[in-house]
């Protein structure tokens, strides 16, 4: 039993430290986001999806027979004045792992110093250090990383870069992933291509073979567009109360 005990306790109060580090982490955040709110910084959450080519023909692959498709990665931001005024990209993600659009975060930098003046840019937390485990002692990994840049698939957002165009660039911690707007956003497009995929579908049958064409394009811009100002202000306000919940808890 102590053989099987002190892995177990080890584990325990590893997975306590990393959750307490990111509780920390998670303060910081929101009160550095509060301390710019009040000067005057406009909120805008940066950030992307991912949207497998089965997600839009409606593939079924329950039988067990998956094959690997194409998924494509849509780039846009917004806030509680909806969506960024600014053309939201997609790529083809296997090209994105070969090339970045380096200029993509800059040009977004400067638009939305044009339509709102100075924003706190809010992204999330970079796949490379998910999973990452603390270490016992290091007091820097209690901060908010907010001055190191974060890797997306589509681009690198680099403080330095949102600086130079008088926005602050924040870190949002992984284990709080739904305190990013964001993501109900994304959600709700995925939903509406999902039911309403036939719409922009166009079939052509030959003696041989049958063709379905897809607008993808359209398909994306339209549901783009079914997230409205006052949807945004709804899944915002719900964010603005979990933050303000936290900041209660983790003060």
């Amino acid at each position: 039993m102590p053989h099987f005990a002190k892995p177990l306790l080890t584990n325990i109060i590893t997975r306590n430290l990393f959750h307490s580090i990111k509780k920390k982490q998670c303060l910081q955040y929101l009160q550095t986001l509060r301390t710019l709110q009040y000067d005057g910084f406009t909120t805008v959450y940066f950030g992307e999806t991912h949207i497998p080519e089965s997600l839009v023909t409606g593939e079924d692959f329950s039988d067990g027979c998956y094959v690997p498709t194409p998924a494509w990665c849509v780039v846009h931001a917004g806030g509680s004045q909806g969506w960024a005024p600014w053309k939201y990209r997609m790529f083809l993600r296997d090209e994105l792992c070969i090339r970045q659009e380096d200029h993509l975060f800059l040009e977004f930098c400067d638009v939305v110093r044009k339509a709102y003046g100075k924003c706190a840019v809010v992204v999330k937390e970079g796949r490379r250090q998910h999973g990452t485990r603390p270490e016992e002692g290091r007091g820097t990994e209690v901060q908010a990383d907010v001055r190191s840049a974060v890797s997306l698939t589509s681009a690198t957002c680099c403080p330095e870069a949102a600086k130079s165009y008088g926005h602050e660039l924040l870190t949002l911690p992984s284990p709080y992933n739904y305190l990013n707007p964001l993501d109900s956003a994304w959600s709700s497009l995925k939903w509406f291509i999902i039911n309403n995929r036939k719409e922009f579908c166009l079939q052509s049958v030959d003696g041989v073979y049958s063709y379905q064409y897809i607008f993808f394009s359209d398909l994306v811009s339209k549901g783009i567009e079914r997230i409205n100002l006052s949807k945004w202000r709804t899944i915002t306000n719900k964010v603005r109360r979990w933050e303000n919940y936290y900041l209660g808890k983790f003060s």
